[in-house]
């Protein structure tokens, strides 16, 4: 029974050692700051670094406080440039605990710490930017601003163990009603340019076009003179060869432009001429020569049809055709010849010779 008991008891103080032994360990992580408290005072300094550590059972507290970096989103805020301008501006910062027991000592734990944070960083964006142009807040001088915050805020922030590594303007815009009007004069603006741009390129194109119209027309005027003068000088070579192979023959030289003209005027079903049969386009119907008679009027001439008679005498053959309708009479021809009539479109045959009268034939003898 005394064995008994002794095991007993020996378990006993062995689970009574366990449950000591496990109150009094405590691990530290690598992303943690420690802080070992007795009936709320600090009993050692902040621990930093990782590893197993041991405290009082029952008798000591540990807090842990996150050694990483912290993120703290501030809510968009509307600001006054010191141009009158007024901007929408969203920020954020990134913080880390650099002293432990004063952070926990101000702030307790990150949510106060943040709220404490969110004022000093509204307060430092809000002072720094109303003393910039919005052109510096929106490119030209951003990087200086957020710099500026930075060690505002930092100094500000040192009370609370905490030290603020970054803080970034995240948007830094024109509020909504600021923005369309911006927006529409600078469509105007652009628009204004563009229709100067489309305007100077319209003139250009004319001033090219009417300087290209206007060297086409010297070129082409210039084109047709030459043509013309050379067209003018064959003209002239060719009338001069003609007027030196028709100067030899003046009468062959009338006679062929007659020719060629009743070629022209006279055309098969589709010539209708009122003249005067005594006209000098007839000239060479009546003769050959195109000579006129005594009283002005272009010699008839006619030639004879003469048909062998029974006995080798040529005898006329009819008497001379009736004149047509639109060309005046012919006079008629001696007995002994027909004149005929020309036709058109053909050169007309010159007169025959007048056949001598038939000698009287001998009475037969009785």
């Amino acid at each position: 029974m005394n064995n008994g008991m002794l095991r007993v008891g020996g378990l006993g103080l062995l689970a009574l050692v366990a449950i000591l032994v496990y109150s009094a360990a405590f691990t530290v992580h690598q992303t943690e700051h420690a802080l070992v408290f007795r009936f709320g005072r600090i009993t050692r300094q902040p621990i930093s670094e990782p590893g197993l550590y041991f405290k009082t059972p029952f008798v000591d507290q540990v807090v842990t406080l996150d050694k990483r970096l912290l993120d703290l989103d501030l809510p968009a805020q509307e600001v006054i440039a010191s141009d009158q301008k007024r901007l929408v501006v969203d920020a954020f910062a990134r913080y880390r605990i650099a002293n432990p027991l004063r952070f926990y000592q101000s702030a307790n734990n990150i949510a106060n710490a943040n709220q404490q944070l969110t004022i000093f960083v509204t307060s430092s964006v809000r002072a720094i930017l109303a003393d910039a142009t919005f052109q510096g807040v929106v490119r030209t001088d951003r990087t200086g601003l957020m710099q500026r915050i930075r060690q505002d805020v930092n100094a500000q922030a040192a009370n609370l163990g905490v030290e603020v590594v970054d803080v970034r303007l995240r948007r830094a815009d024109l509020p909504e009603q600021n923005s369309q009007a911006v927006f529409q004069r600078m469509q105007t603006e652009r628009q204004r340019e563009a229709a100067d741009i489309r305007a100077q390129g319209t003139q250009l194109g004319q001033s090219i076009r009417a300087r290209a119209d206007r060297d086409v027309t010297v070129i082409v005027a210039d084109a047709t003179r030459r043509a013309d003068e050379a067209r003018g000088t064959g003209d002239a070579e060719r009338n001069r060869i003609f007027a030196e192979a028709y100067g030899q023959d003046p009468d062959f030289f009338a006679f062929y432009r007659s020719m060629q003209a009743y070629e022209t005027g006279l055309k098969q079903n589709d010539t209708r001429m009122v003249l005067s049969p005594d006209s000098d386009f007839f000239r060479y119907f009546s003769d050959p020569r195109g000579r006129r008679n005594a009283s002005g009027a272009f010699t008839p001439s006619g030639r004879s049809t003469v048909t062998p008679g029974p006995q080798g005498q040529g005898a006329p053959s009819q008497a001379a055709p009736q004149p047509q309708a639109g060309l005046a009479p012919q006079p008629q021809a001696a007995p002994s010849q027909a004149a005929p009539q020309p036709q058109a479109g053909l050169a007309p045959q010159p007169p025959a010779a007048p056949q001598p009268p038939a000698a009287p034939q001998a009475p037969a003898s009785q």
